[in-house]
């Protein structure tokens, strides 16, 4: 189950990213514009079509990995989705990868093995009572909202990006939580049963939520601040969640230092690659 939950991951990670660069691939190939004309536009191009197959693959692949696996194993594995982006984008949109670059891929890789082989996430439930949703819930989504005031607050276009990725991640966190208790009762009790539970338009809420959040932290300030917060910030809170809401376990003890170093060496890849490759926004965002 485990080697599923990995094995559907790293594809929700590579479609996700192959959606995102076709996409972008179309957007290059249509006039300036925006609203329907655009839409119309895009909706021609068969590349545009594949960016579009990409995403919704990207959303049946986690679902199937978060089935099969914790939440802590399931979502730091999409870590990789910026990697992937860049290994696809890069030549489809006729750029180079710089050495630099490939040196920052295989830091990110390096350091989610190191994360994921120390921490041993473990556990098998989908659902949760209420005496751990509601906790959680206020603590996400009070969360979300000091950082989107903190960033309102404060004008500095580095702690503004910061600030607002901080928020994306944690987001996405809690739509993985969310669709992941769904998806738990879609397998066990059918299509009724998926249909009637909150967290089904919980996750639909807070997934358009953080999609909106990501958008505004690219536009706020540079993507090697936003980036960074968004990457840990949405495993180190998946990590959190599958232990809170979904009782999973990680190791502790001397376990805890290569997992910090490997999440050191994810931000540092994360970091330098928004630094190494020319328009990386232009790729991922």
């Amino acid at each position: 189950m485990l080697v599923l939950a990995v094995f559907f991951a790293v594809l929700g990670a590579a479609s996700n990213a192959a959606g995102t660069a076709f996409q972008r691939k179309a957007a290059s190939e249509v006039a300036t514009g925006g609203g329907w004309r655009l839409l119309r536009q895009l909706a021609r191009k068969p590349v545009w079509l594949l960016g579009i197959a990409g995403v919704v693959g990207a959303a049946l692949f986690q679902a199937l990995a978060l089935v099969n696996g914790p939440l802590a194993l399931v979502q730091p594995v999409f870590v990789l989705e910026l990697p992937f982006a860049l290994l696809i984008g890069v030549p489809l949109l006729h750029r180079r990868l710089p050495r630099e670059g490939w040196w920052a891929v295989a830091a990110v890789v390096v350091g989610l093995v190191a994360v994921l082989g120390a921490a041993a996430p473990a556990g098998a439930r989908t659902d949760a009572p209420m005496t751990r949703w509601i906790p959680v819930l206020v603590g996400c989504l009070g969360a979300i909202a000091l950082a989107v005031v903190a960033s309102r607050v404060n004008r500095s276009p580095l702690f503004r990006a910061a600030a607002l990725g901080s928020a994306a991640a944690v987001g996405n966190a809690l739509t993985a939580a969310l669709l992941k208790s769904a998806t738990g009762t879609l397998a066990d009790d059918g299509l009724t049963a998926f249909l009637m539970t909150w967290q089904t338009y919980g996750f639909a809420v807070t997934g358009v939520a953080a999609v909106l959040l990501l958008e505004n932290a690219l536009q706020a300030g540079p993507l090697a601040a936003s980036q960074p917060a968004l990457t840990i910030g949405d495993a180190a809170v998946s990590l959190l969640l599958g232990v809170v809401v979904f009782e999973e376990s990680v190791r502790g003890g001397w376990w805890v230092v290569p997992e910090l170093a490997g999440a050191a060496l994810i931000a540092w890849g994360v970091r330098e690659l928004t630094r190494a490759v020319p328009h990386l926004r232009d790729l991922t965002g």
